[in-house]
């Protein structure tokens, strides 16, 4: 059985840090791509940032670039986000998603999903 699971997430100030996890069982980590995204209560469910199985291509939402940075440990199974200089529009429940072949901003193209971590930031 595949599990995706994140874990970080917390109430914090505006311009602080955090950093979100997200471990990966039941599946070989090492072809999978992954990708964070986000979800406001009544609003539709949004992309992120996703990861190629090697870590080395990235790619972020416009908001995201120079701000959140994604990364990988594969013997670990692990993809992290790291957001720094956080907003308050930053607030919203954080989604980890797993899918095999290249990594996609498309919602659709991710075949596994974690429950979620509620990120929130206040001003």
């Amino acid at each position: 059985q595949v599990r995706v699971v994140e874990s970080g997430g917390g109430l914090v100030q505006a311009g602080d840090s955090l950093r979100l996890s997200c471990v990966v069982s039941g599946r070989f980590f090492s072809t999978t791509a992954m990708g964070w995204f986000r979800q406001v209560e009544g609003k539709e469910r949004e992309f992120v940032a996703t990861i190629g199985w090697s870590g080395i291509y990235t790619s972020y939402f416009d908001s995201a670039k120079g701000r959140f940075t994604i990364s990988r440990d594969n013997p670990k199974s692990t993809v992290y986000l790291q957001m720094n200089s956080l907003k308050p529009e930053d607030t919203a429940v954080y989604y980890c998603a797993a899918k095999g072949g290249v990594p996609s901003s498309r919602l659709d193209s991710y075949d596994t999903w974690g429950q979620g971590t509620q990120v929130t930031v206040s001003s």
